[in-house]
């Protein structure tokens, strides 16, 4: 029997579009924020990648928490959309408050006050606009296929978003006038943008009503030879520390997000080395294209090759490949061919970013097949930890390697030992 249909074309372009507000942060801060605090601030790399890294355990620990609090939720608006909302609002709050550090406070004073902000972004509001806007592929249809073109629409935006975040920001911040006030400037008009974004996005759909789900997973449930059960939290924990696939999953994310944090380090090399940062916008095309191409394609290879294994697997190889002819490109002082195999490990790298959910709803149905439980919503919660864990770890490096090379933001020529570093950082 066809499932039945839920959504307009216009409702899943609305939702997408609601990673443009969520990008319009991450892209901001992941690529920005650590050379506006040195160059512009002044403060110390290594200590700023330190109170990154600590902050993002606060932040993965309150995944958990918000998942809970978005199922326990009764509103008019459904369960995840008032923390899809009004979550946005402190997004943009914050993220304007840590590009308006004042320049005239103590450098201890500077320090609290960054950690603070960047925390309560992070691991309060940003995590529970993140969250609800994810579950509600889940709440707002039971079709299956409208979920999948739902995550379509989203990957698309993200992927366009950062792109376009990563190609301007550098040029606007210069147009502003430079320095402190004109970073500050731009995280006005990126808050903005990406508030009005997200209340589109929220509401361009709407749930469907708890009795609907509840009917649905009724069905669901007498299909299944298993009926599942109900667990607690620390036994959705030691469920998934059993499963290795999804310890697998978890190291994936971890080692991945390190991976990007540290390329985002990449406009340190821009400036210093290649001695024009406007590059690093060039450098985001040859990036997120190829990953855009390659999310495009991958629901096609994963039937020509008859599942995911065999696309991630030569994926893989291929961004290696990539990434090493990156390195040797770089000794060569190439850029053309810099650009070259950017691209190209950028592609090996788009099967894995498009079909990684699809992995992880395998596993979670591997837990549900020999336990006879399902931690649907514990598992993404949990893998995310993954990510948040490897992007702190991969910006506390970047920093540290910073410091220990002799960095200064406050200098316009840097030591031999730092522009070494760079190189091989990059």
């Amino acid at each position: 029997m066809e499932e039945k249909t839920y959504l307009k074309w216009y409702n899943k372009v609305g939702y997408g579009s609601g990673d443009i507000a969520g990008n319009v942060v991450y892209a901001f801060l992941s690529s920005f924020v650590m050379i506006y605090l040195t160059n512009s601030i002044g403060l110390s790399a290594g200590i700023v990648g330190t109170l990154i890294a600590v902050s993002k355990l606060f932040d993965g620990i309150t995944d958990v928490f918000f998942g809970a609090m978005i199922d326990k939720t009764h509103s008019s608006l459904g369960k995840a959309r008032p923390w899809m909302l009004y979550g946005y609002v402190g997004c943009a709050v914050t993220l304007i408050a840590i590009f308006a550090i004042p320049v005239n406070l103590g450098a201890t004073a500077q320090y609290i006050w960054f950690f603070i902000a960047y925390t309560l972004l992070n691991a309060v509001f940003y995590t529970a606009n993140n969250i609800a806007y994810s579950a509600l592929t889940s709440l707002c249809t039971t079709n299956s296929k409208e979920r999948v073109q739902m995550g379509s629409f989203r990957f698309i935006f993200a992927f366009a978003t950062s792109l376009l975040i990563q190609s301007v920001t550098v040029g606007f911040v210069a147009d502003c006038g430079g320095g402190a006030q004109a970073w500050r400037i731009v995280a006005v008009v990126y808050a903005l943008i990406g508030l009005i974004v997200n209340t589109i996005s929220c509401l361009s759909v709407k749930e469907l009503p708890e009795e609907e789900l509840t009917m649905n997973a009724e069905r669901e449930k007498e299909k299944s030879d298993r009926p599942a059960e109900k667990y607690g939290l620390m036994e959705a924990a030691k469920l998934l520390a059993a499963n290795r696939f999804y310890l697998m999953i978890c190291g994936v994310y971890i080692l991945q997000q390190l991976y990007s944090a540290m390329i985002n380090a990449g406009i340190y090399y821009m400036t210093y080395v290649l001695k024009n940062e406007n590059l690093y916008g060039v450098f985001s095309w040859a990036v997120n294209i190829p990953l855009i191409i390659a999310l495009v394609l991958t629901p096609a290879l994963v039937g020509r090759w008859k599942g995911l294994y065999k696309l991630n697997m030569r994926g893989y190889i291929l961004a290696v490949v990539g990434r090493l002819f990156v390195v040797a490109a770089a000794y060569m002082g190439s850029v053309p061919l810099m650009l070259l195999f950017t691209a190209l490990a950028a592609f090996g790298q788009g099967p894995w970013q498009g079909d990684m959910n699809a992995v992880i709803a395998s596993c979670s149905e591997y837990t549900f097949l020999t336990k006879g439980k399902r931690v649907d919503g514990t598992m993404y919660s949990c893998t995310s930890l993954g990510t948040k864990l490897g992007g702190g770890l991969g910006t506390a490096i970047s920093g540290w390697l910073l410091e220990l090379s002799g960095f200064s933001g406050t200098l316009e020529v840097q030591p031999d030992s730092c522009i070494s570093c760079t190189c091989g950082c990059r």
